[in-house]
């Protein structure tokens, strides 16, 4: 499939304010590919389809993770809204064809993180959080820290204690993974 293909599914298949923000994420990711050297074409795409399994409302997406043999986490049965990540992951590679691992592992890894992100894991988690579309209270500071900022792992690192403070906030549980992707880079750090 090609990207116009792709684009022209996703749109028929998600409600307009979520195409919206898939397409926002996209360009911004292409932003921040162009900054840090990421592959830009690998960054569009995964920016524009990271979201693909939000045709599905929160209350099925249980459902479609059994369908596809994901499983479902202590976190995610509480808080299934995490399984779109995991399922969109599958999703790109049944409808939409790709068949990039590090496409499906940026997708997978988009809402909670990972430890030890790809560069375009990194993209795609931050991306998401920053695209034009977003609106809440940081988010301008986040972007201005992007465009300040000249090394990714900053970055993520200050996106990953921005997104804790918020859960933490919220008093809802924290998926390890998040934990886990901020350790690391605390762990690694050379910026």
């Amino acid at each position: 499939m090609t990207i116009d293909e792709m684009r022209r599914e996703l749109q028929r298949r998600l409600k307009k304010d979520r195409f919206a923000h898939s397409i926002g994420v996209a360009n911004t990711a292409v932003k921040l590919a162009k900054k840090f050297g990421v592959d830009v074409d690998r960054a569009y795409t995964a920016g524009l389809l990271h979201d693909c399994a939000r045709e599905f409302e929160n209350e099925q997406l249980p459902a479609e993770a059994i369908k596809r043999g994901i499983e479902i986490g202590e976190v995610e049965k509480t808080m299934p809204l995490l399984l779109h990540a995991y399922i969109g992951a599958k999703m790109v590679q049944e409808i939409y064809g790709v068949d990039d691992a590090e496409i499906i592992q940026a997708i997978h890894r988009h809402t909670v993180g990972a430890r030890d992100m790809t560069p375009l894991d990194k993209i795609i988690y931050f991306a998401d959080m920053i695209e034009p579309n977003r609106n809440y209270p940081g988010v301008e500071e986040l972007r201005d820290f992007a465009e300040k900022s000249s090394e990714l792992d900053e970055i993520i690192l200050k996106a990953l204690d921005e997104s804790i403070i918020f859960i933490v906030q919220k008093a809802t549980l924290l998926h390890p993974d998040t934990i886990a992707a901020r350790n690391f880079l605390l762990l690694q750090k050379t910026f």
